[in-house]
Protein backbone atom coordinates (compact mmCIF):
# COMPACT_ATOMS: atom_id res chain seq x y z
CA UNK A 1 0.00 0.00 0.00
CA UNK A 2 1.55 3.48 -0.90
CA UNK A 3 0.17 4.96 2.57
CA UNK A 4 2.08 2.24 4.63
CA UNK A 5 3.44 2.85 7.65
CA UNK A 6 7.65 2.32 8.44
CA UNK A 7 8.11 0.32 11.95
CA UNK A 8 7.60 2.24 15.11
CA UNK A 9 11.17 1.79 16.11
CA UNK A 10 12.90 2.97 12.83
CA UNK A 11 15.46 5.09 13.15
CA UNK A 12 15.13 7.87 11.07
CA UNK A 13 18.04 10.09 11.06
CA UNK A 14 20.28 12.25 8.78
CA UNK A 15 24.51 11.81 8.41
CA UNK A 16 27.71 13.71 8.01
CA UNK A 17 31.17 13.90 8.28
CA UNK A 18 34.08 15.89 10.19
CA UNK A 19 36.01 17.59 7.37
CA UNK A 20 33.20 18.35 5.07
CA UNK A 21 31.65 20.30 8.33
CA UNK A 22 33.68 21.09 10.95
CA UNK A 23 35.91 23.28 9.53
CA UNK A 24 38.20 24.56 12.18
CA UNK A 25 40.69 22.80 11.02
CA UNK A 26 43.62 24.68 12.52
CA UNK A 27 42.34 24.82 16.11
CA UNK A 28 42.39 23.28 19.32
CA UNK A 29 45.70 21.42 18.31
CA UNK A 30 44.25 19.47 15.07
CA UNK A 31 47.06 17.60 12.68
CA UNK A 32 47.09 17.96 9.15
CA UNK A 33 44.81 15.51 7.41
CA UNK A 34 45.70 14.30 3.57
CA UNK A 35 42.36 16.30 2.49
CA UNK A 36 43.93 19.23 4.07
CA UNK A 37 46.69 18.97 1.79
CA UNK A 38 45.39 17.19 -1.09
CA UNK A 39 43.01 20.46 -1.28
CA UNK A 40 45.43 22.98 -0.78
CA UNK A 41 47.17 21.65 -4.05
CA UNK A 42 45.62 24.00 -7.22
CA UNK A 43 43.54 21.86 -9.58
CA UNK A 44 42.29 19.40 -6.98
CA UNK A 45 39.23 20.63 -5.59
CA UNK A 46 36.98 22.83 -7.86
CA UNK A 47 37.05 26.65 -7.64
CA UNK A 48 40.17 25.99 -5.56
CA UNK A 49 37.93 25.30 -2.28
CA UNK A 50 39.02 23.50 1.15
CA UNK A 51 37.59 21.87 4.28
CA UNK A 52 38.84 25.08 6.05
CA UNK A 53 35.75 27.07 6.93
CA UNK A 54 33.17 24.57 5.85
CA UNK A 55 30.24 24.98 7.43
CA UNK A 56 31.99 25.90 10.64
CA UNK A 57 29.75 22.99 12.45
CA UNK A 58 33.49 23.16 14.99
CA UNK A 59 31.83 26.57 16.22
CA UNK A 60 27.74 25.80 16.21
CA UNK A 61 27.48 22.89 17.63
CA UNK A 62 24.31 23.63 19.73
CA UNK A 63 22.66 25.33 16.93
CA UNK A 64 23.01 22.16 14.47
CA UNK A 65 21.80 20.08 17.51
CA UNK A 66 19.14 22.21 17.81
CA UNK A 67 18.55 21.96 14.37
CA UNK A 68 18.04 18.01 14.36
CA UNK A 69 15.84 18.28 17.28
CA UNK A 70 13.33 21.11 15.23
CA UNK A 71 13.26 18.28 12.10
CA UNK A 72 12.80 15.59 14.94
CA UNK A 73 15.45 13.37 14.04
CA UNK A 74 15.81 10.07 16.05
CA UNK A 75 19.58 9.58 14.76
CA UNK A 76 22.76 11.33 13.80
CA UNK A 77 25.22 9.96 11.88
CA UNK A 78 29.28 11.73 12.63
CA UNK A 79 32.20 11.06 12.02
CA UNK A 80 35.38 11.79 13.99
CA UNK A 81 38.12 13.16 13.21
CA UNK A 82 41.01 11.30 13.50
CA UNK A 83 43.79 14.25 13.54
CA UNK A 84 41.86 15.94 15.88
CA UNK A 85 42.19 13.04 18.70
CA UNK A 86 46.34 12.09 17.61
CA UNK A 87 47.43 15.27 15.72
CA UNK A 88 50.34 12.76 14.36
CA UNK A 89 48.16 9.72 13.83
CA UNK A 90 49.59 8.28 17.01
CA UNK A 91 50.53 8.71 20.63
CA UNK A 92 48.37 10.53 23.44
CA UNK A 93 45.23 12.30 22.44
CA UNK A 94 44.72 15.56 22.59
CA UNK A 95 41.39 16.19 25.24
CA UNK A 96 40.07 19.01 23.15
CA UNK A 97 39.31 16.65 20.89
CA UNK A 98 37.75 14.01 22.43
CA UNK A 99 35.86 17.43 24.66
CA UNK A 100 34.04 18.44 21.56
CA UNK A 101 33.12 14.84 20.36
CA UNK A 102 31.67 14.19 24.39
CA UNK A 103 29.86 17.25 24.18
CA UNK A 104 28.09 16.59 20.75
CA UNK A 105 27.57 13.06 21.84
CA UNK A 106 25.71 14.56 25.47
CA UNK A 107 24.15 17.47 22.99
CA UNK A 108 22.35 14.56 21.05
CA UNK A 109 21.33 12.71 23.93
CA UNK A 110 19.75 15.40 25.92
CA UNK A 111 17.85 15.71 22.51
CA UNK A 112 16.65 12.26 22.05
CA UNK A 113 18.86 11.70 19.10
CA UNK A 114 20.68 8.36 18.99
CA UNK A 115 24.20 8.89 17.85
CA UNK A 116 25.97 6.64 15.38
CA UNK A 117 29.98 7.51 15.33
CA UNK A 118 32.22 6.88 12.08
CA UNK A 119 35.86 6.64 13.22
CA UNK A 120 37.29 6.99 9.49
CA UNK A 121 35.55 9.00 7.00
CA UNK A 122 38.79 9.61 4.66
CA UNK A 123 40.80 12.71 6.79
CA UNK A 124 44.18 9.99 7.59
CA UNK A 125 46.63 11.95 9.43
CA UNK A 126 49.53 13.69 7.45
CA UNK A 127 52.29 12.19 9.17
CA UNK A 128 50.65 8.53 8.92
CA UNK A 129 50.50 9.29 4.82
CA UNK A 130 54.16 10.59 4.93
CA UNK A 131 55.08 7.28 6.26
CA UNK A 132 52.88 5.54 3.57
CA UNK A 133 49.20 5.36 4.72
CA UNK A 134 47.12 2.84 4.02
CA UNK A 135 49.90 1.28 1.92
CA UNK A 136 51.63 0.81 4.73
CA UNK A 137 50.14 -1.93 7.11
CA UNK A 138 51.59 -0.28 10.58
CA UNK A 139 48.72 1.95 9.85
CA UNK A 140 45.76 -0.14 10.32
CA UNK A 141 47.22 -1.25 13.72
CA UNK A 142 47.65 2.30 14.05
CA UNK A 143 43.78 2.78 13.35
CA UNK A 144 43.01 0.16 16.27
CA UNK A 145 44.69 2.09 18.91
CA UNK A 146 42.96 5.55 17.84
CA UNK A 147 39.91 3.36 17.79
CA UNK A 148 40.61 2.14 21.04
CA UNK A 149 40.84 5.80 22.68
CA UNK A 150 37.44 7.19 21.21
CA UNK A 151 35.72 4.07 22.53
CA UNK A 152 36.60 4.48 25.67
CA UNK A 153 36.23 8.17 25.72
CA UNK A 154 32.52 8.46 24.07
CA UNK A 155 29.65 6.99 25.36
CA UNK A 156 28.31 5.53 21.83
CA UNK A 157 26.58 2.01 21.12
CA UNK A 158 26.66 1.84 17.30
CA UNK A 159 29.95 2.63 15.51
CA UNK A 160 31.26 2.30 11.97
CA UNK A 161 34.88 1.30 11.21
CA UNK A 162 35.95 2.46 7.46
CA UNK A 163 33.55 4.65 5.27
CA UNK A 164 33.52 3.67 1.72
CA UNK A 165 36.75 2.17 1.82
CA UNK A 166 35.83 1.44 -1.90
CA UNK A 167 35.95 5.02 -2.67
CA UNK A 168 39.24 5.74 -0.72
CA UNK A 169 41.03 2.97 -2.96
CA UNK A 170 39.49 4.03 -6.21
CA UNK A 171 39.27 7.45 -6.16
CA UNK A 172 41.97 8.23 -3.67
CA UNK A 173 44.62 5.70 -4.99
CA UNK A 174 43.61 4.77 -8.39
CA UNK A 175 41.76 7.17 -10.76
CA UNK A 176 43.46 10.29 -8.18
CA UNK A 177 40.26 12.50 -7.71
CA UNK A 178 40.35 12.16 -3.95
CA UNK A 179 43.35 12.06 -1.11
CA UNK A 180 46.29 11.37 -1.32
CA UNK A 181 45.73 11.26 -5.38
CA UNK A 182 46.69 8.45 -6.53
CA UNK A 183 47.08 6.76 -9.89
CA UNK A 184 48.26 3.49 -9.65
CA UNK A 185 46.34 0.14 -9.30
CA UNK A 186 49.37 -1.94 -7.09
CA UNK A 187 49.46 0.52 -4.78
CA UNK A 188 45.74 0.95 -4.26
CA UNK A 189 44.93 -2.65 -4.10
CA UNK A 190 47.37 -2.85 -1.19
CA UNK A 191 45.61 -0.29 0.38
CA UNK A 192 42.47 -1.95 -0.09
CA UNK A 193 43.94 -5.47 2.29
CA UNK A 194 44.90 -2.63 5.03
CA UNK A 195 41.56 -0.63 5.14
CA UNK A 196 39.53 -3.87 5.61
CA UNK A 197 42.67 -5.01 7.96
CA UNK A 198 41.71 -2.00 10.34
CA UNK A 199 37.95 -2.52 9.82
CA UNK A 200 38.53 -5.80 11.75
CA UNK A 201 40.91 -4.92 14.47
CA UNK A 202 38.77 -2.02 15.47
CA UNK A 203 35.73 -4.43 15.61
CA UNK A 204 37.84 -6.53 17.95
CA UNK A 205 38.75 -3.85 20.33
CA UNK A 206 35.20 -2.70 20.56
CA UNK A 207 34.24 -6.20 21.12
CA UNK A 208 36.88 -7.14 23.76
CA UNK A 209 35.99 -3.84 25.81
CA UNK A 210 32.51 -3.11 25.31
CA UNK A 211 30.21 -5.82 25.01
CA UNK A 212 26.74 -4.46 23.84
CA UNK A 213 28.06 -1.87 21.55
CA UNK A 214 27.78 -2.68 17.77
CA UNK A 215 30.08 -2.10 15.32
CA UNK A 216 30.26 -2.85 11.39
CA UNK A 217 31.81 -1.01 7.86
CA UNK A 218 29.54 1.25 5.91
CA UNK A 219 30.37 0.14 2.19
CA UNK A 220 29.10 2.08 -0.86
CA UNK A 221 27.64 -0.61 -2.78
CA UNK A 222 26.81 -0.32 -6.20
CA UNK A 223 24.31 -3.58 -8.31
CA UNK A 224 25.58 -3.96 -11.68
CA UNK A 225 23.41 -4.84 -14.29
CA UNK A 226 23.55 -5.78 -18.30
CA UNK A 227 22.50 -3.43 -20.57
CA UNK A 228 22.16 -5.38 -22.95
CA UNK A 229 21.23 -9.25 -23.16
CA UNK A 230 24.57 -10.65 -24.61
CA UNK A 231 26.94 -13.38 -22.81
CA UNK A 232 29.91 -10.29 -22.89
CA UNK A 233 27.48 -8.17 -21.11
CA UNK A 234 26.72 -10.47 -18.20
CA UNK A 235 30.43 -11.20 -18.04
CA UNK A 236 30.99 -7.69 -17.61
CA UNK A 237 28.20 -7.30 -14.89
CA UNK A 238 30.08 -10.53 -12.93
CA UNK A 239 33.29 -8.47 -13.20
CA UNK A 240 32.17 -5.31 -11.94
CA UNK A 241 30.18 -6.51 -9.26
CA UNK A 242 32.91 -8.14 -8.19
CA UNK A 243 35.20 -4.58 -7.98
CA UNK A 244 32.27 -2.58 -6.23
CA UNK A 245 30.92 -5.12 -4.36
CA UNK A 246 32.21 -8.97 -3.58
CA UNK A 247 35.60 -7.61 -3.31
CA UNK A 248 34.28 -5.89 0.13
CA UNK A 249 31.37 -7.97 1.27
CA UNK A 250 33.06 -11.39 1.03
CA UNK A 251 36.10 -10.88 2.71
CA UNK A 252 34.25 -9.17 6.30
CA UNK A 253 31.31 -11.69 5.56
CA UNK A 254 32.81 -15.00 4.35
CA UNK A 255 36.55 -14.95 5.41
CA UNK A 256 38.09 -14.76 1.89
CA UNK A 257 37.75 -12.67 -1.06
CA UNK A 258 36.25 -13.89 -4.57
CA UNK A 259 38.61 -15.84 -5.84
CA UNK A 260 37.70 -14.46 -9.63
CA UNK A 261 38.55 -10.67 -8.35
CA UNK A 262 41.35 -11.86 -6.31
CA UNK A 263 43.36 -13.50 -9.78
CA UNK A 264 42.85 -10.16 -11.44
CA UNK A 265 43.92 -8.52 -8.68
CA UNK A 266 47.16 -10.25 -8.62
CA UNK A 267 48.07 -9.07 -12.28
CA UNK A 268 48.24 -5.45 -11.33
CA UNK A 269 49.05 -5.54 -7.66
CA UNK A 270 51.49 -7.36 -5.68
CA UNK A 271 48.43 -7.00 -3.17
CA UNK A 272 48.00 -10.96 -2.75
CA UNK A 273 51.53 -11.52 -1.03
CA UNK A 274 50.52 -8.39 1.97
CA UNK A 275 48.12 -11.29 3.49
CA UNK A 276 49.38 -12.30 6.36
CA UNK A 277 48.12 -15.60 8.32
CA UNK A 278 45.00 -14.77 10.41
CA UNK A 279 44.72 -11.17 8.33
CA UNK A 280 40.86 -12.82 6.95
CA UNK A 281 39.91 -13.71 10.27
CA UNK A 282 40.67 -10.56 11.73
CA UNK A 283 38.98 -8.91 8.61
CA UNK A 284 35.94 -11.13 9.00
CA UNK A 285 35.80 -10.45 12.55
CA UNK A 286 31.46 -10.46 13.98
CA UNK A 287 29.49 -7.64 12.35
CA UNK A 288 26.87 -6.56 14.67
CA UNK A 289 25.38 -3.70 12.32
CA UNK A 290 25.89 -2.95 8.51
CA UNK A 291 25.92 0.25 7.15
CA UNK A 292 24.73 0.34 4.11
CA UNK A 293 25.51 3.56 1.35
CA UNK A 294 23.70 3.72 -1.83
CA UNK A 295 23.75 6.26 -4.68
CA UNK A 296 23.74 4.79 -7.79
CA UNK A 297 23.82 1.41 -9.97
CA UNK A 298 26.09 0.53 -12.64
CA UNK A 299 24.45 -0.62 -16.18
CA UNK A 300 27.23 -1.95 -18.35
CA UNK A 301 27.69 -3.28 -21.88
CA UNK A 302 29.57 -6.10 -23.44
CA UNK A 303 32.45 -3.95 -23.82
CA UNK A 304 32.41 -3.25 -19.97
CA UNK A 305 31.45 0.18 -20.52
CA UNK A 306 28.80 2.43 -18.54
CA UNK A 307 25.80 2.70 -20.28
CA UNK A 308 23.50 5.58 -18.61
CA UNK A 309 19.65 3.88 -18.82
CA UNK A 310 17.68 6.57 -16.13
CA UNK A 311 18.42 10.20 -15.57
CA UNK A 312 21.20 11.33 -14.00
CA UNK A 313 21.38 13.59 -11.12
CA UNK A 314 23.31 16.93 -10.79
CA UNK A 315 26.92 15.14 -10.74
CA UNK A 316 26.30 12.85 -13.45
CA UNK A 317 27.90 9.74 -12.19
CA UNK A 318 24.64 9.49 -10.47
CA UNK A 319 21.87 7.74 -12.30
CA UNK A 320 18.41 7.80 -10.78
CA UNK A 321 17.49 4.18 -10.03
CA UNK A 322 15.37 3.34 -6.57
CA UNK A 323 15.29 -0.35 -8.07
CA UNK A 324 19.02 -0.14 -6.99
CA UNK A 325 18.59 0.03 -3.11
CA UNK A 326 15.78 -2.62 -3.20
CA UNK A 327 18.09 -5.14 -5.69
CA UNK A 328 21.15 -4.42 -3.03
CA UNK A 329 18.97 -4.60 0.35
CA UNK A 330 17.87 -8.17 -0.99
CA UNK A 331 20.69 -8.82 -2.24
CA UNK A 332 22.57 -8.93 1.13
CA UNK A 333 19.68 -10.97 2.56
CA UNK A 334 20.05 -13.82 -0.01
CA UNK A 335 23.68 -13.68 -0.12
CA UNK A 336 25.49 -12.74 3.29
CA UNK A 337 24.90 -13.94 6.92
CA UNK A 338 21.79 -11.76 8.44
CA UNK A 339 23.01 -8.80 10.10
CA UNK A 340 20.85 -5.67 10.87
CA UNK A 341 21.09 -2.99 8.52
CA UNK A 342 21.39 0.84 8.78
CA UNK A 343 21.19 2.75 5.85
CA UNK A 344 23.61 5.20 6.51
CA UNK A 345 23.95 7.54 3.60
CA UNK A 346 21.68 8.57 0.68
CA UNK A 347 20.96 11.78 -1.13
CA UNK A 348 21.36 13.65 -4.09
CA UNK A 349 22.89 17.30 -5.12
CA UNK A 350 20.14 18.42 -6.67
CA UNK A 351 19.49 22.52 -7.37
CA UNK A 352 18.37 24.48 -4.72
CA UNK A 353 15.70 27.46 -5.53
CA UNK A 354 16.23 30.21 -3.07
CA UNK A 355 13.71 32.86 -3.20
CA UNK A 356 13.98 36.39 -1.97
CA UNK A 357 12.25 35.42 1.32
CA UNK A 358 14.90 33.08 1.77
CA UNK A 359 12.90 30.12 1.27
CA UNK A 360 14.39 26.80 -0.44
CA UNK A 361 12.27 25.00 -2.75
CA UNK A 362 13.94 21.33 -4.02
CA UNK A 363 11.44 19.03 -5.49
CA UNK A 364 13.49 17.07 -7.23
CA UNK A 365 15.42 15.83 -4.24
CA UNK A 366 11.90 15.21 -2.59
CA UNK A 367 11.10 12.96 -5.38
CA UNK A 368 14.10 11.29 -5.26
CA UNK A 369 14.25 10.35 -1.05
CA UNK A 370 10.66 9.44 -1.54
CA UNK A 371 11.08 6.44 -4.28
CA UNK A 372 14.22 5.35 -2.58
CA UNK A 373 12.89 5.03 0.87
CA UNK A 374 9.73 3.54 -1.10
CA UNK A 375 12.05 0.96 -2.43
CA UNK A 376 13.44 0.62 1.74
CA UNK A 377 9.90 -0.03 2.64
CA UNK A 378 9.52 -2.82 0.02
CA UNK A 379 12.66 -4.19 1.31
CA UNK A 380 11.21 -4.16 4.86
CA UNK A 381 8.34 -6.27 3.33
CA UNK A 382 10.24 -8.66 1.85
CA UNK A 383 12.07 -8.99 5.43
CA UNK A 384 15.46 -7.49 5.51
CA UNK A 385 16.21 -6.46 8.60
CA UNK A 386 16.82 -2.30 7.65
CA UNK A 387 16.76 -0.56 10.85
CA UNK A 388 17.11 3.12 9.71
CA UNK A 389 17.93 4.97 7.36
CA UNK A 390 20.35 8.29 7.27
CA UNK A 391 19.65 10.70 4.53
CA UNK A 392 22.84 12.33 2.94
CA UNK A 393 22.89 15.38 3.95
CA UNK A 394 22.11 17.15 6.97
CA UNK A 395 23.81 20.01 6.26
CA UNK A 396 25.19 21.28 2.52
CA UNK A 397 28.93 20.77 3.02
CA UNK A 398 32.16 20.48 1.53
CA UNK A 399 31.69 17.45 -1.82
CA UNK A 400 35.21 16.66 -1.77
CA UNK A 401 36.64 17.27 -5.03
CA UNK A 402 33.48 18.64 -6.25
CA UNK A 403 34.08 21.76 -3.63
CA UNK A 404 30.93 24.02 -2.26
CA UNK A 405 29.20 23.69 -6.09
CA UNK A 406 27.37 20.23 -5.21
CA UNK A 407 24.67 20.23 -2.55
CA UNK A 408 23.53 16.99 -0.87
CA UNK A 409 21.95 19.13 2.38
CA UNK A 410 18.29 19.13 3.17
CA UNK A 411 19.41 22.32 4.96
CA UNK A 412 20.94 25.01 2.73
CA UNK A 413 23.67 27.04 4.25
CA UNK A 414 24.85 30.02 3.44
CA UNK A 415 28.38 29.84 3.04
CA UNK A 416 29.10 33.89 3.81
CA UNK A 417 26.68 34.13 6.76
CA UNK A 418 26.62 30.09 7.52
CA UNK A 419 22.60 30.43 8.16
CA UNK A 420 21.16 27.06 8.00
CA UNK A 421 17.57 27.21 6.29
CA UNK A 422 15.80 24.02 6.27
CA UNK A 423 14.89 23.17 2.32
CA UNK A 424 11.74 22.15 1.58
CA UNK A 425 12.95 18.64 1.82
CA UNK A 426 14.01 19.30 5.04
CA UNK A 427 10.22 20.20 5.97
CA UNK A 428 9.31 16.88 4.01
CA UNK A 429 11.88 14.76 5.91
CA UNK A 430 10.21 16.07 9.23
CA UNK A 431 6.69 14.93 8.83
CA UNK A 432 7.44 11.89 7.08
CA UNK A 433 9.50 11.11 10.42
CA UNK A 434 6.05 12.27 12.51
CA UNK A 435 3.34 9.95 10.25
CA UNK A 436 6.21 7.38 9.69
CA UNK A 437 4.43 7.29 6.34
CA UNK A 438 6.10 8.83 3.05
CA UNK A 439 2.55 10.71 1.75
Amino acid sequence: MPDQRFPDEFVWGAATSAYQIEGATEEDGRGVSVWDTFAAIPGNVKNGDTGAVAADHYHRPAEDLDLMASLGLRGYRFSIAWPRIQPEGAGKPDQRGLDFYRRLVDGLKERGIHPMATLFHWDLPQALQDTGGWENRDTAERFAEYAEIVFDALDVRDWLTINEPKTVVDCGYRWGIHAPGGKDDGRAFVALHHLLLAHGRASRVLHDRHPGRRIGPALNLHPTYAADASPEAEKAVWHQDGLENRLYLDPIFTGAYPEDTLAWIAERSPMPDHIRDGDLAAISERVDVLGVQYYTPQFLDGEGKRVLKHPTAQLDWLEIYPRGLYDTLTRLKYDYPAVPIVITENGVPAPDAVGPDGHVADAGRIAFLRDHLAAVRDALEEGVPVEGYYVWSLLDNFEWAEGYGARFGIVHVDYATQRRTPKDSALWYRDVIATGRLG
